[in-house]
C-alpha cells in the first residue's frame, strides 16, 4: 500500500505541481550527505510516520459467499493509515524553493481527495477516498525534531498527511468434511458392532437341503 501511495503523490505532484519546471521527484532521506550530493532542482518527500487512524476503525468481519451461498473466506473491514511526509523543494536559491513549495501546496489544496486516475493495486481495489491534509499543526512531534533526527539543518517544508485504506487477505473458512454416508450398527456387547459387521453371511443351502431339514423337524 505504500509504495502504491508513494506513486500516487509522484503523479499528482509532476502532474499538478511541477508544470514542466524540471525538478525530479524523491522519497529520500534529507540528511546532511543527501543534501550535498544533489545536483539538481528536486522535490523531496520523506515518509517519517505511519500509524493507524483509529478513529476509521471498525470491529467485525463480512462473510464471502460462493454461487450457492456457503460462506468460504472472513474479511475483515478495511483499516485506514496516516502516512506522514515531509516535504521540502531543494534547488540553488531560496526563491526556487519557495516556488516549487507554493505550488505543491496549491495542488495538495486543490486535491483534497488523491484523484482515482492515480491510485493503483491493493488501494484501487479498496474503492476508498485517499485523503490528503497538508500544512496542519502537528500534534505529537515537532519539525525541527525529525530535522534533528536527519542531522541536517532547518529547511522550509510541508507536511502532508495521506489517510490511505488497507485491506487485510481473507481467510479461508474449511468445510466440514462430508459424510460417508448413514452408519449401520449392530446390537450386542459394547465394542462387537465392528465384529459383527465383519462376520460373513452364511451361506446358501443348496435346494432342496432346506425341504429336507424341514421334513425332519417335522418328524
Amino acid at each position: 500500500m505504500i509504495h502504491e501511495i508513494d506513486t500516487a503523490l509522484d503523479q499528482l505532484i509532476r502532474n499538478d505541481a511541477l508544470e514542466g519546471s524540471g525538478a525530479d521527484v524523491v522519497f529520500d532521506a534529507p540528511t546532511k550527505e543527501w543534501a550535498g550530493r544533489r545536483n539538481a532542482p528536486t522535490v523531496n518527500l520523506y515518509l517519517y510516520d505511519i500509524r493507524e487512524d483509529m478513529n476509521r476503525r471498525h470491529s467485525g468481519v463480512f462473510s464471502q459467499r460462493d454461487e450457492s451461498g456457503v460462506v468460504t473466506a472472513r474479511v475483515e473491514p478495511i483499516r485506514y493509515f496516516r502516512l506522514t511526509y515531509l516535504a521540502t523543494a531543494w534547488t540553488q536559491r531560496p526563491q526556487d524553493e519557495h516556488l516549487l513549495l507554493s505550488a505543491m501546496l496549491s495542488a495538495f489544496l486543490r486535491h483534497k481527495i488523491l484523484p482515482a486516475e492515480f491510485l493503483s493495486g491493493s488501494v484501487a481495489a479498496a474503492e476508498a477516498p485517499v485523503l490528503i491534509e497538508v500544512a496542519r499543526p502537528h500534534e505529537s512531534r515537532q519539525i525541527s525534531e525529525v530535522w534533528t533526527a536527519l542531522g541536517g539543518e532547518l529547511k522550509p517544508s510541508l507536511e502532508v498527511v495521506v489517510t490511505a485504506p488497507m485491506s487485510t487477505a481473507p481467510v479461508p473458512v474449511t468445510a466440514p468434511p462430508a459424510s460417508g454416508g448413514a452408519v449401520v450398527r449392530m446390537f450386542g456387547e459394547p465394542g462387537q458392532e465392528d465384529e459383527a459387521s465383519k462376520r460373513p453371511e452364511p451361506a446358501a443351502l443348496p435346494e432342496g437341503a432346506a425341504a429336507e431339514d424341514d421334513g425332519q423337524t417335522a418328524r
